[in-house]
């Protein structure tokens, strides 16, 4: 999704408050959106901050993102604020650390509102990215720095500035092209964490299947005309290709790569502006363990997008731990009638009696509660749609039709392979003693590396 176009520069600016109170309600007076759409400002204010009073929009990194649905025509008004010095509210102390304020309205009606909150998350939580917009030197530069980040193109001066000087990057594509067409590779993978200045594809590239992989504000230092599709993948190490291996499966599970197809990937290290690397992918070879799930990799009604956002908090997960510490977890998404049958709680359900949309694992504010629910035995039972049904949930599925598990797998692993056997489901788990990711569907077991391309072959 090109953020951008929900985007207006008039609603990005300079706050002089010293107060989140008064830099929403700053942001909400910079134009008349408010009066077209007929909605009345204070009830919107006392809504926007009884929610953070409730559950803080802080994310860290000095972003706040306040953010609620309200009765109006237009799918979505957005509004940037910077901040010199943070913000007062109450007694959170978070606030003096907050620089910009992110505030999303959204239509009562609108559909794809947290699918949109996650995306816009993802380019907020990209330190770099929150860097250069809390350092723009002036308030057009602040704003053309957002711009940028929520994936504007880049104006012709720029592009053509740019490219006079990424001579070598042209030469480097123009040789994996040929190479490419010689190996009948059918997509061209780009990794975007490469950049972070202006990148325009030779035009031979255009007729190919351009897919990017992006960890999110990244994406906008590549010419869009050329992308066929792209791939949001979090990155958590300066390793070349970081995200590959999880991007190949997130674009099997879409249809985006089908069998027997090559991929020419290529990328070079994070944020250096240069290509130095050149990866052909043969999934008839490397990902054949998955061609008989291809057609039902993801079990029915359950969202791509929903299996994008479990697969990344796992991975995030797996690098990370919690608080210095390994973490061990699993998660069990679709098919949640049928999984019920073979579960019972170990704790008392902590999801239980909230909205579904406050507990819904695409709102980016569940990721925290996630994390520290992951220290408790039992596995996460999540709809297709994204609802968290349950945390602490012991599995009981019966593992007779399930093929033996490799050496060193434990209990979680088994528990996840006989419930995706058993049902329609799909099954992430994360190991605590590797920080190994496995997915399970069907009782077959796909693992994934976490750490660099260098580990692909072990899939």
């Amino acid at each position: 999704m090109r953020f951008y176009r929900l985007f207006s520069r008039s609603r990005i600016i300079d706050l002089k408050s010293t107060t989140l109170k008064s830099a929403l309600s700053e942001l909400l007076d910079e134009t008349n959106d408010l009066a077209k759409e007929k909605v009345e400002k204070q009830p919107l204010l006392k809504q926007l901050l009884s929610r953070e009073d409730d559950v803080t929009t802080y994310l860290g990194n000095g972003v706040v993102l306040p953010h609620c649905r309200v009765k109006m025509k237009r799918s979505y008004l957005i509004y940037v604020g910077r901040c010199k010095e943070g913000l007062a509210h109450g007694s959170m102390l978070e606030y003096k650390d907050a620089r910009l304020v992110f505030l999303l309205l959204a239509g009562t009606d609108e559909q794809q509102y947290l699918q949109l909150l996650a995306g816009l998350v993802r380019i907020f939580q990209d330190k770099e990215a929150v860097r250069r917009m809390v350092e723009a030197p002036t308030e057009q530069d602040f704003r053309d720095v957002v711009m940028a980040a929520v994936g504007e193109p880049p104006s012709r001066s720029k592009q053509k500035n740019a490219n006079a000087l990424q001579g070598f990057n042209r030469l480097f594509q123009k040789q994996a092209y040929l190479l490419a067409r010689r190996a009948r590779c059918e997509h061209f993978v780009i990794m975007s964490d490469t950049f972070t200045e202006p990148l325009s594809l030779i035009p031979e590239l255009e007729e190919k299947k351009v897919i990017v992989v992006t960890r999110g504000a990244s994406e906008a230092y590549i010419d869009h005309k050329a992308i066929k599709d792209t791939i949001s993948v979090r990155a958590f190490s300066k390793v070349r290709m970081n995200q590959l291996p999880s991007a190949i499966l997130i674009g099997m599970a879409r249809g985006m790569f089908k069998q027997n197809e090559k991929l020419c990937c290529i990328g070079g290290r994070p944020e250096s502006n240069t290509f130095d690397l050149m990866i052909m992918v043969n999934l008839s070879k490397e990902y054949s363990h998955v061609y008989g799930l291809q057609r039902d990799l993801i079990p029915p009604k359950v969202k791509p997008e929903v299996m994008e956002r479990v697969l990344s908090i796992a991975t995030e997960l797996a690098v990370e731990g919690r608080e210095g510490k390994p973490i061990g977890s699993m998660f069990v998404v679709g098919d949640e009638a049928e999984v019920k049958k073979y579960t019972k709680q170990l704790i008392l359900n902590p999801f239980f009696g909230y909205k579904e949309d406050d507990r819904n694992i695409l709102n980016p504010f569940m990721d925290e509660t996630v994390k520290e629910l992951s220290y408790v035995d039992g596995a996460f039972i999540i709809r297709g749609d994204g609802v968290l049904e349950s945390a602490g949930t012991y599995i009981i599925a019966p593992s007779d039709t399930v093929e033996p598990l490799p050496g060193g797998l434990g209990t979680r692993h088994a528990a996840g392979a006989a419930i995706s056997a058993a049902t329609n489901c799909l099954v992430i788990v994360i190991s605590s003693s590797t920080g190994q990711v496995t997915v399970f569907r069907q009782g077959k077991m796909i693992p994934l590396a976490v750490k660099g391309y260098e580990d692909i072959s072990a899939t």
